[in-house]
């Protein structure tokens, strides 16, 4: 007998019929004789529709937006529930202070620290399917909190860990993690397997499949994770996971695309130690992440340019804080730039392969592309480039790296 946690997301559950659809996959895994504990998200929609509930009245109490924006959770969990009960297979619903699921952090945006399983294994004691209300906790002063992108997720992740699950089916609008967006190329290709870093680094570079913090919870308890298309049941997805022998010699996984990047340089900042620490201290007080920085520094005249980028949706807010810091801060000026996209190759074989950035600079250089930022790690190579361009840009290295052959 295995322990299965299964989650569906809000597409999943969109609808009564598409409950009553992921019920049965649930009673095919219940059929088969497993321990299973089901979290769902907020029927597709309904949590944009609370938030906005949200700012109608006062939107500054956070503990009270935690506590309307949660309730989405808690109208699936509780279908879910009926649906699975409705096929024959006992089963109750649960919410994250019945449990209870501890959190810690600020409200909106919680981190999941213990979950109390006990009720869920005298479920299984009895045969019943526990379905969770996922996005939601408790906090330790006894305030109901939610969780943050991906929250869902999370939930399920740290539930298949504190189970000690076999696996954690995450089971979503698509079947599996592909090697690029498929809407910019058809020659795409679904893989059998992803390492969790390399998940981390696509999901952070701006592939939809799943939250970076929700990898990052599974590579951090080593949950095997599967990602499976609500909608196509009987395919395979796509396992996340640790390294494999053949995922190591692979170069090049896929490429990931993040489109609406803003840039700003500061120009002639005073090249002194704890500037750059004051600047990105203010941007992170007003939740404003930062991603690729670059820094060039003019040794003889004790100044630099710093440049680094963020979301464009943050740029005006960014741009007033930088403005209210040149009391404290001496530079010249600001310049600032905006439709940009981040366009990222990502693989674990680039560790052991030189040239894999060089090939990268020669494709988008023969594509014409101008790059302006570049950011790398062990086992990723992003370039800033205009946001007009972003199709050609992945579409071709796609075609570079052979990603059709994986």
């Amino acid at each position: 007998m295995s322990t299965i946690v299964l989650k569906f997301g809000g597409t999943s559950v969109a609808t009564t019929d598409l409950i009553k659809s992921a019920a049965s996959i649930v009673k095919k895994e219940y059929d088969a004789g497993n321990n299973l504990a089901v979290v769902v998200s907020a029927m597709a929609g309904t949590t944009n529709t609370l938030i906005n509930l949200v700012k109608e009245i006062n939107s500054s109490v956070d503990s009270e937006y935690d506590v309307v924006v949660s309730s989405g959770e808690q109208v699936t969990a509780g279908l879910m529930s009926m649906a699975l009960n409705q096929l024959g297979i006992p089963s109750r619903s649960w919410l994250g202070w019945q449990l209870p699921i501890i959190t810690s952090g600020p409200h909106r945006n919680s981190l999941i620290e213990k979950i109390n399983v006990e009720k869920i294994l005298k479920d299984f004691e009895g045969k019943k399917v526990a379905v969770l209300a996922g996005f939601q906790g408790l906090s330790v002063e006894g305030k109901i909190t939610t969780i943050g992108r991906g929250g869902s997720d999370n939930t399920a992740v740290f539930l298949a860990s504190a189970l000690n699950a076999d696996r954690c089916d995450i089971y979503t609008d698509v079947d599996g993690v592909y090697t690029s967006d498929p809407k910019i190329t058809s020659k795409v290709k679904k893989l059998n397997k992803v390492s969790y870093e390399e998940m981390i680094e696509m999901a952070s570079q701006g592939a939809k499949v799943l939250q970076t913090a929700s990898v990052e919870s599974a590579m951090s308890k080593n949950v095997n994770v599967q990602v499976r298309s609500t909608f196509k049941p009987n395919e395979e997805g796509t396992e996340i996971s640790i390294d494999g022998e053949g995922e190591i010699l692979r170069a090049v996984t896929g490429v990931a695309y993040s489109k609406d990047e803003a840039k700003i340089t500061i120009i002639d900042l005073v090249d002194e130690p704890g500037i750059a620490a004051k600047i990105f201290n203010k941007l992170s007080d007003y939740s404003i992440n930062v991603d690729m920085i670059v820094q060039n520094n003019f040794i003889e005249r004790k100044m630099t340019n710093l440049t680094f980028t963020i979301p464009m949706g943050d740029l005006e807010k960014s741009l007033s804080i930088l403005d209210k810091l040149k009391d404290q801060i001496e530079f010249s000026r600001i310049i600032s730039e905006d439709k940009l996209s981040k366009v990222s190759i990502i693989g674990s074989g680039m560790r052991n392969q030189p040239g894999i950035a060089a090939k990268m600079f020669q494709c988008l250089s023969e594509q014409n592309i101008n790059i302006e930022v570049i950011s790398t790690s062990e086992i990723k190579v992003s370039v800033l480039i205009d946001k007009a361009r972003t199709e050609d840009a992945v579409s071709s290295l796609h075609d570079t790296f052979k990603l059709d052959n994986i």
